[in-house]
């Protein structure tokens, strides 16, 4: 019931906030996304961090020890709704929670127009991105993966920029596409489970993995396409990416907060809770391809950074070069770049979630975002620049903040992952140096274009648009309410950067489970040389005999 309630609350809040008068909604949504929150870190003191890597919050079969759905619907279809959460779940579920009164608090002064409807469908995307990372039956899962589209729809459609209606569309059209896509694979392991249980149909994740692993390789390969058909475009990878700029820019600040923070992850979340498990052998054998398409958005969108004059363009197609690093991460096979890469799921909706918020401070009061029009804003707003200065470093990667840790992390696994590195701490993958010092440039070209901007925005002299107007009811620099926003993303930013053992110590089990078919399967096909000293591990059951 734990899982639940955190689904229900900002659905509840919704249903208040649409009842409740126009002047009150905003205090009312931020009461109920706190509430939200507390209610996470509730659940997060529960949870059992000894086992990580075990479902919990889960009812139990007590004669079997399986868990058993939460509610049953269409028993003899398999279709339930089934809740539960391992660590990776457990981290993303508090980002999310976490972000929720943020995004209320930092749209007091932004959002004068239609405000009971701005902030219900905010506590309705909430609850709806909850409900993917709390789902263990692929209905809820879906439904929640595909119901984050409407609200972001009305968000981007009715309060962002000039183009809003353009990018809304390309929005949905990108994004739904994909996922019918990726629901067609889902729907055919479903229809293995059923052949091999005499027409008995389950929908839960876990008999659907056992079911997914008797695929043949051949079948495993078609999967793994629709999957990534759809994961891919949520990412975004390159070359579906072209949806996610205009999208950032075209949407108000909590918009692209909760795109950049947690929307993103729903597709990096895809690939590790059903990519990986359920096709191992075809992820095996087309990491490589895989990886080099993230490696091209990684260095592409760089590249495109550079030519920016809007910040908020730049920081969205920043997202695209990060996120690749993630995805490179998945695909190396092994703990170090999986770990990274779930660490820097979370450490980049902090970090560019913050500067989402950063930004659009920034616009309140300038209603520019364009370099070409504003600049040299520490001598106006030094403690906004100190705030742009810190979450850009995180970006960035600077030792000591959050961003190194996973970033890093990412890139050694994928030079450690190859039969050649073996003898040097290396295991058995796909990738190895060739693909992680091709990667690294990327993030020598992130500093460059980052840091460009901050020398252009903050630094320098004094620039400011010829129609700039002071905001009614903002200072000149940031006031109590938008400090309250960026303390707490600063704080976590620098814990785990400082810190993050804990963490990485809750995502072993997890990703271990997650990657073990995946390596056996790598391992069987790039053997370990005679002298390695590693024993070769036997092949999972590649279904290749009749079923």
């Amino acid at each position: 019931m734990t899982l639940l309630v955190l689904i229900l609350i900002p659905l509840a809040g919704a249903l208040v906030v649409g009842l409740s008068p126009e002047r009150q909604a905003k205090w009312i949504a931020l009461a109920w996304t706190s509430l939200a929150l507390g209610a996470a870190i509730f659940a997060a003191f529960m949870f059992d961090w000894a086992n990580p890597g075990v479902i919990q919050f889960s009812p139990k079969n007590h004669a079997s020890g399986d868990l058993t759905p939460l509610l049953p619907l269409v028993p003899s279809l398999g279709i339930s709704i089934s809740l539960g959460a391992d660590s990776v779940s457990m981290f993303l579920i508090l980002l999310t929670t976490l972000l929720g009164p943020l995004c209320v608090l930092g749209s007091f002064t932004a959002i004068t127009e239609r405000v009971k409807t701005f902030y219900v469908w905010l506590l309705i995307l909430q609850a709806a991105m909850t409900g993917v990372f709390a789902a263990r039956d692929l209905i809820l899962f879906y439904v929640c993966f595909e119901f984050t589209l409407a609200p972001m729809f009305v968000l981007i459609s009715l309060y962002g920029s000039t183009n809003r209606r353009y990018a809304a569309i390309k929005f949905f059209l990108y994004t739904f596409t994909g996922s019918m896509i990726a629901l067609a694979g889902l729907v055919y392991v479903a229809w293995v489970y059923s052949t091999i249980h005499n027409g008995a149909w389950s929908f839960d994740i876990a008999d659907m993995q056992h079911a997914a692993l008797t695929m043949s390789r051949t079948e495993q390969t078609w999967v793994l396409f629709a999957l990534l058909a759809g994961f891919a475009v949520k990412v975004p990878l390159f070359p579906v990416h072209t949806w996610l700029p205009l999208a950032h820019t075209e949407a108000p600040t909590a918009g692209s907060v909760l795109l950049a923070g947690v929307l993103l992850k729903l597709g990096t979340y895809g690939i590790f809770r059903f990519v990986l498990p359920f096709v191992p052998l075809a992820v095996a054998e087309y990491a490589s391809l895989i990886a080099i398409i993230s490696i091209i958005g990684i260095l592409y969108a760089g590249f495109i950074c550079w030519v920016q004059t809007d910040v908020k363009k730049l920081v969205a197609y920043s997202s695209v070069s990060h996120l690749g690093f993630c995805v490179l991460g998945l695909v190396a096979l092994n703990m170090v770049g999986g770990a990274g890469s779930v660490m820097y799921m979370i450490n980049h909706g902090l970090s560019t979630g913050a500067l989402f918020f950063c930004i659009g401070m920034m616009y309140e009061r300038y209603h520019t975002r364009s370099m070409n029009e504003v600049g040299g804003l520490a001598r106006r707003m030094p403690v906004w620049s100190f705030f742009m200065v810190f979450f850009t470093m995180a970006s960035v990667g600077l030792p000591g903040l959050n961003g190194f840790v996973g970033e890093f992390m990412a890139l050694l696994g994928t030079f450690q992952s190859g039969a050649r590195t073996i003898g040097a701490g290396g295991t058995h993958g796909p990738l190895g140096p060739w693909f992680a010092a091709v990667a690294a440039t990327g993030m020598i070209v992130a500093a460059m274009y980052l840091l460009y901007m901050v020398g252009r925005v903050v630094f320098g002299p004094l620039k400011e648009p010829d129609h700039h107007h002071a905001h009614e009811t903002l200072p000149a620099d940031l006031n109590a309410r938008e400090i309250t926003v960026l303390a707490p993303l600063a704080v976590l930013c620098v814990v785990l950067g400082v810190y993050p053992s804990p963490m990485l110590r809750a995502l072993e089990a997890p990703v271990a489970t997650t990657i073990a078919a995946a390596r056996e399967a790598s391992s069987r096909m790039a053997p370990v040389p005679m002298d390695s000293g590693h024993a070769e591990v036997a092949l999972i059951h590649d279904g290749e005999a009749s079923r």
